[in-house]
């Protein structure tokens, strides 16, 4: 198994590490299997009370790596992405993130799926789908513009900007803001006292918090998947994705 997604059980917390650094986070599909398998174990696993997603203090994640999602793009709804997706939006413990430096694409949308976030004052949130000639993953059409208001939704998904972890707490996305070295260890003093209380009550609480979306969420991202995997083979992805690949600007102008 690869060492690109790194799994620790302890005292009661699963810590969720992307470890592929040199390729800045990049998800393959291989990567995303990990991913769905750890939460799900830990999700059925009584032991296990909370989980913690981090990367590094210099980056959270790039999002897809390009060249895996060419090779191999998601061609149905057991992709692994998708088993992903639908993992950590019906994940019913505590789930916490740590993030420093970009988080791009679904390293952003996760994020909504999330019910504590620790942020690094050099991360850069984005979710630059409409760019790759897509559009949002993770049921983000529907949780960004509760979370953020419709007209901030719309700047972040439709401009497909980098917005700063000042301005994700200011919205709610971020619940704290600390130099970077100290966000992991940040996450996981909450965590430690998220494992310190009773399981039923935590789990019972965020049921409770979610009561009434969780069918939304999960209708929804089947309708982004839907059009998201037929997209992928619409010229403006495939100009977006060339682009990319050869380092270039696309050019949508006759799209």
């Amino acid at each position: 198994m690869s060492n690109d997604i790194l799994v620790h059980a302890e005292a009661g917390v699963t810590t969720i590490t992307f470890n592929r650094v040199d390729k800045k986070n990049s998800l393959t599909a291989a990567m995303y299997a990990q991913l769905a398998d750890a939460l799900a174990a830990a999700d059925a696993d009584p032991a296990q009370r909370a989980v913690v997603l981090q990367g590094h203090e210099t980056i959270f994640s790039a999002g897809n790596d390009i060249g895996d999602f060419l090779n191999a793009p998601p061609s149905g709804e057991g992709a692994p992405v998708f088993r992903f997706l639908r993992g950590i939006a019906s994940f019913s413990k505590p789930l916490l993130a740590s993030v420093c430096g970009p988080a791009v694409g679904v390293g952003t949308t996760l994020l909504f799926h999330c019910d504590l976030v620790v942020a690094g004052d050099n991360a850069a949130f984005s979710m630059p789908f409409v760019n790759l000639g897509l559009v949002p993953e993770a049921a983000s059409s529907l949780l960004v513009p509760q979370m953020m208001g419709y007209h901030r939704a719309a700047e972040a998904l439709l401009l497909g900007e980098p917005f700063m972890a000042e301005a994700a707490q200011e919205v709610g996305l971020v619940n704290r803001v600390v130099p970077p070295s100290e966000a992991n260890r940040l996450a996981q003093a909450m965590v430690a006292k998220l494992a310190a209380k009773p399981l039923a009550s935590l789990v019972a609480t965020k049921k409770l918090l979610k009561q009434g979306q969780s069918a939304q969420v999960l209708a929804r991202m089947d309708e982004e998947g839907a059009l998201f995997r037929r997209m992928l083979g619409e010229p403006a992805a495939r100009e977006a994705f060339g682009a990319f690949m050869e380092r270039r600007k696309p050019d949508f102008s006759k799209l």
